[in-house]
């Protein structure tokens, strides 16, 4: 039998049994978003410069534009911890790039 008494080592004592990731986890999400947020927020301003100097309508630039700031949003609450909320948020920045490269 393997029961295990009071007096046994436990290697996670100190975790919370309700917690259900660890802090690296936790870490590691928050440079994904950042990192993620940043990207697409330099090639969303990348594309709106792009459609500003050709023959694009004007809506075009300003959907990359608004789709990269939303973007830079999300890095910045990803970096402070709300990566779920920062995960949405690229999501709807990249639906505003996607929807400004639709009017083009």
């Amino acid at each position: 039998m393997s029961a295990r008494t009071d007096s046994d080592p436990h290697s996670d004592i100190d975790e919370d049994p309700d917690e259900e990731y660890g802090t690296e986890d936790a870490r590691r999400a928050r440079w994904t978003a950042t990192g993620t947020g940043a990207l697409l927020t330099l090639a969303g301003l990348a594309a709106s410069l792009l459609r500003l100097t050709g023959s694009a309508p004007a809506l075009v630039p300003a959907a990359y534009a608004l789709g990269g700031a939303v973007c830079a949003f999300a890095a910045l609450l990803g970096a402070r911890g709300r990566t779920r909320r920062a995960l949405w948020l690229l999501i709807a920045g990249v639906m505003v790039m996607a929807f400004g490269d639709q009017l083009d």
